[in-house]
């Protein structure tokens, strides 16, 4: 969902202060990995520009959710007419199929406002009630709540030395960073952060920045780097072999 959230920021940040912000400005935002809820981080690119005043926080989430969703979030998604609706899906239905066959329990925690969430997850992968933490379930990440409590509720049993390996895949530094403050309060329990790029950064004409951007990946503590989201079964499978 990333492609879409990012546009719902570029025309948020143009809404309010008249200027488009580039792909590095968000992506240096990112970086950062304080940043993982995109209404801050619009704000944040506004006052970082010298907005002065800055839109109240109230009024930037409605501009935003109007172009994210192009409708009540709350409503029929049939009737939404925002960036949702033509975001490029990253991986489809068989992945999950061929991870549950392989054994790997598996579940998503996520900064976008859970009927988002389920939207994707749902009607445009066709999961059937997939597990989910999404916004307002948790704290934002990096804090580990998330995490920390799905993958109890997937292990059914508390995390600690005994426990399976907890793997994490995500694209932002907050994703990393919610890895390494997971291991910080569960030391017992092993975790695996992995990472990649995310997909405005996957074309041929991006090789350096992408390079640049799995350097802060890596830098902020990932244990692997992915090329694409549809990797992650083999290597799981190679990792845990």
């Amino acid at each position: 969902m990333g492609g879409s959230y990012r546009r719902a920021i570029v025309e948020t940040v143009h809404h309010f202060g008249g200027l488009r912000p580039e792909p590095a400005a968000i992506d240096g935002l990112k970086a950062e990995g304080r940043w993982n809820n995109d209404w801050e981080a619009s704000l944040e690119l506004l006052r970082r520009q010298g907005q002065d005043p800055l839109p109240a926080f109230t009024e930037l989430v409605e501009v935003f959710n109007g172009f994210y969703f192009g409708g009540d979030p709350e409503g029929d998604p049939a009737q939404w007419r925002g960036f949702i609706g033509s975001e490029p899906l990253l991986v489809d239905r068989s992945l999950f199929d061929g991870l549950s066959a392989a054994g790997v329990r598996w579940g998503f925690v996520s900064g976008a406002e859970p009927p988002s969430a389920r939207f994707v997850l749902e009607q445009r992968l066709g999961l059937a009630t997939p597990p989910l933490i999404a916004m307002g379930d948790a704290p934002d990440k990096p804090d580990p709540t998330g995490l920390l409590r799905l993958a109890e509720q997937l292990l059914q049993a508390p995390l600690g030395a005994g426990s399976a390996p907890v793997a994490y895949l995500g694209d932002t530094v907050a994703d990393v960073l919610t890895v390494a403050r997971a291991r910080e309060q569960r030391p017992q329990q092993r975790f695996i952060s992995l990472a990649v790029p995310p997909p405005h950064l996957q074309a041929a004409a991006a090789s350096a920045q992408r390079e640049r951007y799995g350097q802060q990946l890596r830098a902020a503590g990932a244990d692997r780097l992915l090329e694409r989201t549809d990797q992650v079964l083999a290597v799981l499978e190679a990792w845990l072999a």
